[in-house]
């Protein structure tokens, strides 16, 4: 895949490139790699946010995508990140920021089927971070704070793993809205983004 155009993490003086290597330990939660900033520059050609938008990234690793839609587009984003270490990195990397948008930048230390879902929160963020059986933990809760405010919400999933994809297209909630191809890049089916919605027609 072509680099981005922008070199994000110099601009943005962050650091957010390096991938956990070795063995991760985890059955459940899946080693932090970030999305590819030329990913990302591809899926916002043509996906919308902007400063009405409350996005959460579960699974945010050390806050890359956080940092750059705060930069880009100026919606809220928080990062819901379980491990130590990179949430540690998420806060320094916001110490160092030098973007926009700074005071629209949260990040939370918790398990992601543990994350309160605020009444704000329409845009959620998946690059396949754990299995299955939370992701359908994490979509309940979503579905459970739309009950309590109702409003129009999306999930994007970049790399989608197959039993995510089925879980969505099978759940009558859901409809898939747009999906951007990378696999002119990668050779690679998986190499794209899925973005659901739930439209207040579902209601």
């Amino acid at each position: 895949m072509p680099r981005s155009l922008v070199n994000y993490d110099q601009k943005l003086n962050i650091k957010t490139a390096d991938i956990q290597m070795g063995i991760h330990r985890s059955f459940t939660y899946h080693r932090y790699e970030p999305t590819p900033y030329e990913a990302l520059d591809r899926l916002f050609e043509t996906y919308l946010v902007d400063s009405c938008n409350h996005v959460v990234d579960f699974g945010c690793g050390k806050g890359r995508l956080n940092f750059y839609l705060a930069h880009r587009f100026g919606p809220k984003v928080t990062g819901i990140e379980m491990n130590e270490t990179f949430y540690e990195d998420c806060l320094k990397n916001l110490i160092m920021y030098k973007g926009k948008g700074r005071q629209r930048i949260m990040f939370e230390k918790c398990l992601a089927e543990e994350y309160t879902i605020p009444e704000t929160a329409d845009v959620f963020y998946f690059f396949n971070p754990f299995t299955i059986d939370i992701f359908r933990k994490v979509v309940s809760n979503i579905l459970s704070s739309i009950e309590q405010h109702y409003r129009p919400i999306e999930i994007v999933l970049y790399y989608p793993a197959p039993d995510f994809v089925f879980f969505l297209e099978n759940h009558s909630m859901f409809t898939l809205k747009l999906e951007v191809q990378l696999d002119e890049f990668e050779k690679n089916a998986n190499e794209r983004f899925l973005v659901y919605e739930m439209g207040l027609s579902a209601s």
